[in-house]
């Protein structure tokens, strides 16, 4: 795996968009390889075997893998072994190319790039939840809410907003990251603005709604059945410490806040946000789901 890992961290960190779409696409099928069962065609002979940076999802016909088998596969504990040290995070370099195409000039081909990076940024971090941690610092809080502004396309929005959604997902920190820079006003902005498609503003309104959830502290660092220790945070706390000149504790420190304060921020931004949080206590749309 750390092959295949190397390989691809080389391909996106490269200039050329043919191997930035190589490197996307091998991280792709490592984690299509993690996440499906075994196919159950017939194997390949030895003299037709296939890379396996590539996969074909429409040959193999594989289905996705229960989410209670994931702890007990080797193939996940291993990439979740390396993805809690710094020097094999996919997130965080899958992070760095998305920087790095956001200065590119735009056009189809680079939108396309950026939509693969978000897909495989979503599903990094609903794998490994400890690397939402990168996400508490403001260069990658900041690339997400860069990706909402007006000129981007309405599908770069929509991806963009599931990434944040994930990101934010039960990690309070990464939250109030998100509303010390103007996170609510930029989403809230999107929203209001009569370019902004009607998929994309059902998209805002769901944000909203998840938003407004209550909020939970976050979880274990440890994989169902692992018991893996998190490298990941105390790498980032030491970068914090050094940029800053702090301990890091910024970036670790567990802020919860109430419905009631979030309610009363966002209402600086929205109106009728009274209206919003009745209706989700009365739908209850995340029932299993925290903030």
């Amino acid at each position: 795996m750390e092959a295949l890992l190397s390989l691809a961290f080389d391909n996106i960190v490269s200039k050329d968009t043919q191997k930035i779409r190589k490197g996307l696409r091998q991280i792709e099928g490592m984690l299509a390889q993690i996440c499906l069962s075994n196919p159950k065609s017939k194997p390949s002979t030895p003299g037709h075997q296939r890379n396996t940076s590539a996969i074909n999802l429409n040959e193999q016909q594989s289905t996705p893998k229960k989410l209670g088998q994931l702890g007990d596969d080797l193939a996940f504990r291993e990439f979740f072994r390396l993805q809690d040290g710094f020097e094999w995070n996919v997130a965080t370099r899958v992070a760095d190319c998305l920087n790095r195409l956001l200065g590119m000039s735009s056009n189809g081909q680079n939108d396309l790039l950026i939509l693969s990076s978000l897909s495989n940024l979503q599903g990094l971090l609903l794998l490994h939840p400890p690397s939402r941690i990168i996400f508490g610092r403001e260069v990658y809080m900041n690339l997400l809410l860069d990706l909402l502004d007006p000129y981007n396309c309405p599908a770069i929005q929509s991806a963009a907003l599931l990434v944040l959604v994930t990101a934010l997902l039960a990690t309070p920190p990464n939250i109030r990251t998100f509303e010390n820079m103007d996170g609510l006003l930029t989403v809230t902005s999107l929203f209001k603005d009569e370019e902004t498609t009607q998929t994309v503003k059902v998209k805002l309104l769901e944000f909203v709604y998840f938003y407004l959830m209550p909020e939970t502290p976050i979880p274990s660092a440890s994989a169902p059945n692992t018991a893996v220790p998190n490298q990941l945070a105390a790498a980032f706390k030491r970068r914090g410490s050094t940029v800053s000149g702090d301990d890091g504790a910024g970036v670790a420190r567990i802020n919860i806040r109430s419905q009631e304060e979030k309610q009363h921020m966002l209402a600086r931004y929205l109106n009728n946000v009274d209206a919003l949080v009745q209706d989700l206590n009365e739908s209850a749309p995340f029932t299993s789901v925290a903030c």
